[in-house]
């Protein structure tokens, strides 16, 4: 890990892969809260329209009516257990956080120690590096062309689509990142530290909107209210920024810890063969 002070053994990967899963579980729990009390509400209303609206609907034929009632019968026969609305805002929103949550804690642990020592900064400075560039890569870039939408949003027949192209930016954002990061540390060699990474802002900028202006445009809304989608939306970023807020505070605290924890047993060491 560069020059990094300290026994490795203290500053292993095992180490912070720890620490960012115990990271990640707190953020989980802390976005589960963000979400439960700011973007659920929502979701109850887009699930309302959703439901008023297939009420109304009228059936066009009887084929209809009996299509519809033999696509329920598998379900059945197949002893499929139906989660109720509560379980799902509840159970099942926290499960998602707190999987989400140790996930993105525990690969960011694993960046945060391979960059350590090797971008000109500190422990604390290079994690909050990695946690803020997580969130831009991860989560605002691909939110920026494929906002999260609500349900009664988008046609079923797309979904496939939908989700490839969401991926396939999120895999070019994340890509692109990482060779910023790489390209940049390279130019520090030539050009000062703020104009290497304005360099590298600039590149990633640059792939990740052509990326974007070439992959397809998404547009389902229909009807559905616009103040609805607009705070839903909001509610989702929110809970992804706070996600992601705690994993960067969490993991910039532990492993600014477990780096002086490595300083000083070096110092102690230094101490004792000097005597």
């Amino acid at each position: 890990m560069g020059s990094v002070p300290g026994d490795r053994s203290v500053l292993s990967p095992a180490a912070f892969l720890l620490r960012g899963l115990a990271v990640g579980l707190v953020a989980g729990l802390i976005a589960f809260v963000v979400a439960f009390a700011f973007g659920e509400p929502y979701v109850d209303d887009a699930i309302a329209l959703e439901e008023s609206a297939a009420a109304q609907a009228p059936a066009d034929d009887a084929d209809t009516a009996g299509h519809a009632e033999h696509a329920e019968e598998p379900a059945d026969e197949a002893g499929m257990v139906e989660i109720s609305r509560e379980n799902q805002k509840s159970w099942g929103l926290l499960t998602g956080t707190l999987a989400i949550g140790a996930a993105l804690g525990g690969l960011s642990s694993l960046a945060a120690a391979a960059v350590l020592g090797r971008l000109g900064l500190s422990a604390r400075g290079s994690t909050a590096l990695v946690a803020l560039l997580g969130f831009v890569a991860v989560t605002l870039v691909p939110f920026t062309k494929y906002p999260a939408t609500p349900p009664a949003v988008g046609s079923g027949d797309t979904i496939g689509g939908r989700t490839a192209s969401y991926f396939g930016l999120l895999l070019v954002s994340v890509l692109a990142a990482i060779a910023v990061v790489v390209f940049a540390n390279r130019l520090r060699k030539r050009y000062d530290g703020w104009t290497a990474a304005f360099i590298g802002a600039g590149a990633y900028v640059a792939v990740v909107s052509v990326a974007a202006y070439l992959l397809p445009t998404v547009n389902e809304l229909g009807d559905f209210p616009a103040d609805t989608l607009w705070y839903f939306r909001r509610s989702s970023l929110i809970t992804l920024a706070a996600l992601w807020a705690s994993i960067g505070v969490g993991l910039t605290v532990l492993v600014g810890r477990l780096h002086d924890r490595a300083a000083a047993d070096l110092a102690r060491r230094e101490l004792a063969a000097s005597l």
